[in-house]
């Protein structure tokens, strides 16, 4: 055992040594990288979310996207593995938990920049699913950023999108009294994610059939392309704890999945270029009591337009050559409006990296496309001023609270995204300019007054991640603020 590594990091070593040599001297190598990566992401969560008492850390508050950071200093001692700060700040709550995410997450990581050092460019593809697999680096504030519990080295080699695998679902037979859609009916056959394929059997409820379905993995390990349709994305349930949680499907996303699409889809028609990837249908088991299963379902939803070049948000912060500052400025005019117009009328998209994906035609943007509805919000009051009635939806997604709509949307849209593209432009002098076109274009766009004079509050709203993981209940949103820029 090698005492400089971290648990995580020798178990991957050993691993690549039997079953990926050729990865053995990059992952050792990027293991710096890694770690430095997950250490930004936590040492700002300490300062954002209150986690530790600041007066203990000596390294100062990185701005929000802040690069260059390598060591950070907490009771006078310097540290460089963000799980060894972590352990030595003992903050209050689940504590050994989040160590044993952060060490996951920063082999991961490391794993995942090994491979991108020996594969070369691929994110100059314009295939969708290239370019999503072109993502290294995962959630982009998020410590857990790259947290695979529940997978073996192995598995990520074999099964995650940075690794570019072929992933071969598994069809199995589901009883016709045990099986419920919602949306477009289809036949009792279930895809099964192959990771999740033995736990699926030893349920007793699904048969396997035999049949596989070769698809590759989009930037969520467990949402797919199927290649024989390519109309179409299939996301799947697996009991793997990705970032916050762990990515089952529970009976409230089959449920509102397809009536949050139609819902959504329409008050998109009414914008200028926002389109919705609908969710068309969805499928789960009923066990004997007649329950569902939330690791046996599955979700059908639309593919962009075949042929047509898109690529999610979180690509552009590592695309110089299409994030220029003409292009922010095109991207902003046509995303806010739309976001802004949703809100509006009574739905608040969680509108962040991975979910928001933009088509560029002639080097412009063009159409905003939107996907993954579980994480919206839906305002009654505000709906029905639209002249549209509230659909049955159940869970978290309705609220009357105009604050917690406001903040779905900034937390993602704003605080996220927009503040990652300014900071990826570069330089003060184009994060000036770049903030001044936000600025207009929310002045100039947004309708409604309190969602203006939010915009230009004294903070925005972001998540507060990593107090989430150290949480008694981890997926009960928490939120921080952070300094607006537009102020």
């Amino acid at each position: 055992m090698n005492p400089l590594l971290a648990p995580d990091e020798q178990a991957t070593l050993q691993a690549l040594r039997r079953v990926g040599v050729q990865l053995v001297s990059s992952f050792t190598l990027a293991l710096p990288k890694a770690r430095a990566g997950v250490l930004r992401r936590l040492w700002g969560a300490l300062w954002r979310e209150g986690v530790v008492d600041t007066r203990r850390l000596g390294t100062p508050a990185p701005t929000l996207f802040g690069d260059g950071l390598r060591a950070v200093v907490a009771d006078g001692v310097t540290h460089t593995h963000p799980a060894r700060l972590l352990e030595a700040l003992h903050p209050t709550g689940h504590a050994d938990r989040l160590v044993r995410e952060l060490d996951n997450s920063v082999a991961n990581l490391a794993l995942g920049l090994a491979a991108a050092d020996l594969g070369g460019e691929g994110h100059r593809h314009s295939d969708l699913v290239a370019l999503e697999q072109s993502i290294v680096d995962g959630h982009p504030l998020h410590p857990c950023c790259r947290t695979r519990i529940g997978m073996s080295t192995t598995d990520v080699l074999a099964y995650a999108p940075e690794h570019h695998p072929l992933v071969r679902l598994r069809v199995v037979e589901v009883d016709p009294g045990r099986w419920r859609t919602t949306g477009a009916p289809r036949r009792p056959l279930l895809p099964v994610h192959p990771w999740q394929l033995e736990r699926a059997l030893a349920t007793g409820l699904v048969r396997d059939t035999g049949r596989d379905l070769p698809a590759r993995p989009l930037m969520s390990l467990r949402t797919l392309a199927p290649l024989d349709t390519p109309d179409q994305h299939i996301k799947t349930a697996v009991e793997i704890q990705m970032t916050s949680a762990v990515r089952t499907l529970s009976a409230a996303a089959v449920h509102n999945g397809p009536l949050a699409s139609d819902l959504v889809a329409t008050l998109a028609a009414r914008t200028h270029g926002l389109r919705i990837l609908r969710e068309t249908t969805a499928a789960t088991v009923l066990d004997t009591h007649g329950d569902p299963q939330r690791t046996l379902g599955a979700v059908w939803r639309q593919a962009p337009p075949p042929g047509a070049f898109v690529l999610p948000l979180a690509l552009l912060p590592h695309r110089p050559d299409l994030l220029t500052p003409a292009f922010f400025g095109q991207l902003v005019r046509l995303l806010l409006p739309a976001l802004f117009d949703l809100l509006r009328d009574g739905v608040a998209l969680e509108a962040h990296g991975q979910n928001t994906l933009v088509e560029i035609r002639n080097g412009r943007p063009d159409t905003i496309w939107y996907r993954d509805l579980g994480g919206l919000h839906v305002h009654p009051g505000r709906l029905a001023r639209a002249g549209l009635p509230m659909p049955p939806l159940i869970g978290a997604l309705p609220t009357h609270d105009e604050d917690e709509l406001r903040t779905k949307l900034f937390a993602a849209a704003l605080s996220t995204v927009l503040t990652e593209l300014v900071h990826a432009l570069g330089g003060e002098r184009h994060a000036e300019a770049a903030w001044d076109v936000v600025a207009t274009t929310i002045r100039d766009t947004v309708t409604d007054n309190d969602d203006r004079k939010a915009c230009f509050a004294d903070t925005w709203p972001l998540k507060a991640t990593t107090a989430m993981r150290l949480a008694d209940d981890p997926l009960q949103d928490l939120w921080c603020q952070i300094p607006n820029p537009l102020r």
